[in-house]
């Protein structure tokens, strides 16, 4: 079942579209839910998937190995970025104050990235995926990334370095901080959480 990636990695960069086609075929589903998360918008995030894929076929010479996904994934994250920093022309309000250095690991909510629908209903689990999107959105560019490529594409942390161009420590920074303020953020969701993430007789000032 599993394919023989680097094979199909040569023979694309031997000029073989269909065994580039079939890398896409496996990568395109995280791609966009990548780039939805990101943009949190259908059309924006096929386009952005769309262009990634161009850009990493009319690149491949320039991949040096080491994971391939990881390599995709920055193609599909620095589109976003791209589209993030147009969409910045039009004045919003940052909900992300960085200010305290809380490098504290916070556990990965393992819900975010789990198919099987943890609420017992299809529609506790539509509110909770908007609640959770609602979320992302409220984290920059960065935070964003690092929980959308960890927590729910489950890479790892040197493949999500990777793909951002960022020091492991960096991301690790980002990733605690992130999480923190997705979890305070879902405190206003905490019904629609599965019993174990509730957090139970804290105190908020």
């Amino acid at each position: 079942m599993r394919m023989d990636e680097s094979a199909l990695i040569q023979s694309a960069l031997n000029g073989e579209l269909d065994a580039f086609n079939r890398l896409v075929l496996a990568y395109q589903d995280m791609a966009f839910n990548v780039a939805w998360r990101m943009l949190n918008d259908e059309d924006l995030a096929a386009d952005a998937v769309q262009n990634a894929f161009i850009s990493a076929w009319k690149n491949l010479s320039s991949y040096r190995g080491g994971s391939f996904k990881a390599w995709v994934m920055r193609m599909v994250t620095n589109g976003c970025y791209d589209e993030l920093r147009r969409q910045k022309r039009r004045p919003t309000t940052s909900l992300e104050p960085v200010s305290q250095d809380d490098q504290e690991e916070i556990d990965s909510p393992r819900w975010m990235a789990s198919e099987d629908p943890l609420p017992e209903t299809s529609l506790e689990q539509a509110e909770l995926e908007h609640a959770l999107q609602h979320c992302l959105e409220g984290l920059s560019a960065d935070f964003r990334a690092v929980v959308v490529l960890v927590d729910v594409q489950g890479l790892d942390y040197d493949e999500v370095a990777h793909s951002l161009r960022s020091p492991l420590g960096t991301v690790k920074s980002r990733l605690a901080r992130a999480r923190m303020k997705v979890r305070d953020c879902l405190h206003g969701f905490e019904e629609l959480l599965p019993s174990q993430y509730r957090l139970k007789g804290e105190v908020r000032e």
